[in-house]
């Protein structure tokens, strides 16, 4: 009998990049219709992919507002990461965004959100510990065949429950 087939094998442990991808599609119903997936989820680092399937538009491109959504949904997971690492109970929510379109996305495309400054980072979990509020402006790209396609930039506010 193999270990796997065995009667007391423990399932093995979900990825953190799994855990995310099912809080999303549980909390967030959109992602799951979007067919959105968690390729990495880590503190500092977010990429989110999608297929054009269910993100297609007239033109056989992706639809301006699916890209808009993987952007948003990879820089707000990336908050929220940052917000469980930091032991913070707060939520985020999205306050203001800018999408820049460069090229038309012709198939799966991704999302990608970096946390460049540290700095601000912990400004906002010191201000949000310490007045219940804060906020932060996140940046992400949207990739398409290895290449910048679009960007994203959003003002974020955690909210401590």
């Amino acid at each position: 009998m193999s270990s796997s087939t065995h009667a007391f094998a423990q399932p093995r442990a979900a990825s953190p990049e799994l855990e995310i991808e099912q809080y999303l599609h549980r909390h967030i119903p959109l992602a799951a219709a979007m067919g959105v997936r968690v390729k990495v989820a880590m503190p500092g680092r977010v990429e989110l992919t999608a297929p054009l399937a269910p993100n297609i538009n007239h033109h056989e491109t992706v639809f301006g507002g699916s890209a808009s959504a993987l952007a948003t949904l990879s820089a707000w997971t990336l908050v929220h990461l940052g917000l469980r690492q930091a032991e913070v109970d707060a939520t985020a929510v999205i306050q203001r965004n800018v999408m820049s379109y460069e090229e038309p996305i012709h198939g799966d495309f991704s999302a990608v959100c970096t946390l460049i400054d540290d700095g601000a980072w912990q400004r906002f979990v010191k201000t949000l510990e310490r007045r219940g509020r804060a906020r932060i402006t996140m940046n992400a790209q949207l990739l398409f065949g290895g290449r910048q396609v679009a960007s994203f930039e959003g003002d974020f506010v955690g909210l401590k429950r």
